[in-house]
């Protein structure tokens, strides 16, 4: 079995296997004509479960043509300009030749010893986000495995930076469609039920101000303490962007946390045209980014920044095998001083590759394609009579809900929506996503592919409302 280990004996069969793997996918998305083919949980399980793992193939090939049977025929595929679902982003290729080449050598980002330039590669490009962010010369952070990772550590940090001695008094303001980490964080640090207030929001989705105000006013005529406030650059249901400066402001006066989830809109970061919409980011303690949402990375690639380096020594402790402490005075850095994790990939290098090739104004160039298709895309949904569309897109996020001509009844409605988005999947033909809006059923555009256009919307909106109609048409067959 040793001749599966990679090294330098086995390095031509390395070349080999990892090259007709390549092939494989190549093949497959360059034939891909639909994202998804439909198929269904009960139609695809038996084919899995049938299968011995305790019965090796002992054949690259042979497991290649099995996993075309198990996974990529029926892989849903993101690249594909009619995947419109969720915040899944097509990739580059930069990044894929990183993931190889980390994958490969399989360094540990955790400490000096196991990662060498790796350490240092990671640390200039936290250096980039932070200067890009403009969080100042005493900022620091640390890649994480995605958002809900990076919002759970900063608000940890906020947490240890309130010195409350009593948890339950400790409240976090977020608005009402912040992402659903804020609150799981909350509980995972030992929060109470109560410990999330919830601001309401405009009719542009954006968090009120003023209820921030009264919230944090009523928090301290009550005798509690205000952790942190979570402001959020681009919500995952509309894209939609807090009013970043205010609750700044409104942070300062009460010595507030103020963290930024910019999970989403962090694209804007590298953005040629919209910069401005996330200005007043800068001034946040802690901002949460994804790099797999809106820099077109593969999964994971995120970090953690924060306004002050000193705050991240409530993520540290020492181990005297893997960090003791000599090691802080004998300035080897590790990067495990200040993450969660332990061992940890070098994902960093994927966004390394995409600088050294495509250039942030490269990255900046394909969000803002994306940006511009919402815009279109707002334009077409607000001149169709079947669709009603929810807010103007900050971001590149659309939602919206077909509304029949000749019915009334909102149920009817939810349920003619939530068929048409099954039907659609179900078919393979496009993805699309659904949320709630005021408790109705509504569906979503996440648009992150520049492929798309305003001609697959259209499509795409055509194909819903075919199976909206169809559904109310069964329907009143039904009841007749």
């Amino acid at each position: 079995m040793r001749s599966h280990l990679l090294n330098d004996a086995t390095a031509e069969e390395y070349r080999r296997s990892v090259t007709e793997g390549v092939e494989r996918v190549a093949a497959k998305i360059a034939t891909t004509d639909r994202p998804f083919t439909g198929v269904t949980v009960d139609a695809l399980s038996p084919r899995i479960d049938e299968i011995d793992l305790d019965e090796p193939l002992h054949d690259t090939a042979a497991v290649l043509d099995e996993l075309e049977d198990v996974y990529l025929r029926d892989a849903v595929y993101f690249h594909h300009p009619r995947y419109l679902a969720h915040l899944n982003c097509p990739v580059v290729i930069p990044a894929l030749l990183g993931e190889a080449v980390l994958s490969a050598v399989n360094s540990s980002l955790d400490t000096w010893d196991q990662s060498a330039g790796g350490t240092l590669i990671e640390r200039k490009l936290i250096d980039w986000t932070c200067a890009r962010i403009g969080l100042g010369p005493a900022a620091d952070g640390v890649f994480t495995s995605g958002g809900t990772q990076s919002n759970l550590q900063a608000l940890l940090l906020a947490r240890e930076e309130a010195k409350a001695e009593d948890l339950a008094s400790l409240r976090i303001f977020a608005s009402e469609v912040s992402h659903f980490s804020v609150k799981k964080s909350a509980k995972l640090l030992g929060l109470g039920p109560d410990a999330v207030v919830s601001v309401p929001v405009d009719h542009d989705k954006r968090m009120q101000t003023v209820a921030l105000a009264r919230e944090l006013e009523r928090c301290a005529k009550d005798g509690l303490v205000p952790m942190a406030v979570v402001a959020t650059g681009g919500t995952t249901d509309f894209g939609s962007i807090d009013p970043l400066p205010e609750i700044a402001g409104l942070c300062e006066q009460y010595g507030v946390w103020l963290h930024v989830d910019a999970a989403y809109g962090c694209g804007l970061l590298a953005s040629l045209k919209y910069r401005d919409r996330i200005d007043g980011i800068e001034r946040a303690d802690s901002v949460t980014v994804d790099y797999h949402k809106s820099f077109f990375q593969p999964v994971s690639s995120s970090a953690v920044l924060v306004r002050d380096a000193a705050t991240l020594r409530h993520a540290t402790y020492h181990a005297d095998y893997l960090n003791p402490r000599r090691m802080v005075q004998e300035r080897i850095p590790n990067q495990v001083d200040k993450s969660l994790q332990t061992t940890r990939r070098f994902d960093a290098l994927k966004l390394w590759m995409t600088l050294r090739v495509m250039g942030a104004d490269g990255i900046g160039q394909l969000f803002d394609e994306v940006c511009d298709l919402a815009a279109e895309g707002w334009k077409l949904l607000a001149a169709d009579p079947r669709f009603d569309v929810v807010v103007r897109p900050s971001l590149s996020t659309l939602v919206f809900r077909y509304i029949p001509a000749a019915v009334t009844d909102p149920a009817e409605i939810d349920r003619a929506n939530l068929y048409a988005r099954k039907a659609l999947f179900a078919s393979g033909d496009a993805v699309v996503a659904g949320t709630k809006v005021a408790g109705r059923h509504y569906l979503k555009f996440t648009l992150l592919n520049p492929e798309t256009t305003t001609a697959d919307m259209a499509a795409v909106l055509d194909l819903i409302a075919g199976h909206a109609e169809q559904y109310l048409g069964d329907s009143l067959d039904r009841a007749s």
